[in-house]
């Protein structure tokens, strides 16, 4: 499935959602879901720093497609993390580069973030963007 595609039932899934708040809570619960990190992965060099809560990204190259995963002692920031690591993983690095995240404003996620989760949206959009820039071809 093309990231479009991806976008378009994510946008459906969310939109069907009364409000923000309800977006983001939905998405907590998935956070809920995500088994949390191992202590191998949870070291300083997988640590995004510039964050209040602590949240930890991998990123990995299999099969020609990045691979993003991540974790955080917030839900929140795990959710909103997990999101993008979701959505963007299993992609070419090019597909990834073309089409950035957006789309994610006009369903209200992000007005209900404070600044510094905001913060850590960005730094992991960052984060998959420089791995996918380091993989193209």
């Amino acid at each position: 499935m093309k990231l479009a595609e991806k976008q378009g039932e994510l946008t459906a899934q969310l939109a069907a959602l009364k409000n923000g708040q309800d977006r983001l809570a939905l998405l907590v619960e998935k956070a809920r879901e995500r088994p949390p990190f191992t202590a191998d992965l949870r070291v300083e060099k997988n640590l995004i720093p510039g964050c209040l809560a602590r949240l930890w990204f991998v990123a990995e190259w299999r099969d020609e497609k990045c691979c993003f995963n991540c974790d955080s002692d917030s839900l929140v920031v795990k959710a909103i993390a997990g999101l993008l690591c979701d959505f963007y993983s299993g992609h070419a690095p090019l597909e990834i580069l073309a089409h950035d995240p957006g789309f994610l404003a006009p369903l209200g996620i992000t007005q209900h973030l404070t600044p510094n989760r905001r913060n850590a949206l960005a730094k992991i959009w960052e984060r998959i963007r420089q791995f996918a820039e380091a993989n193209a071809k």
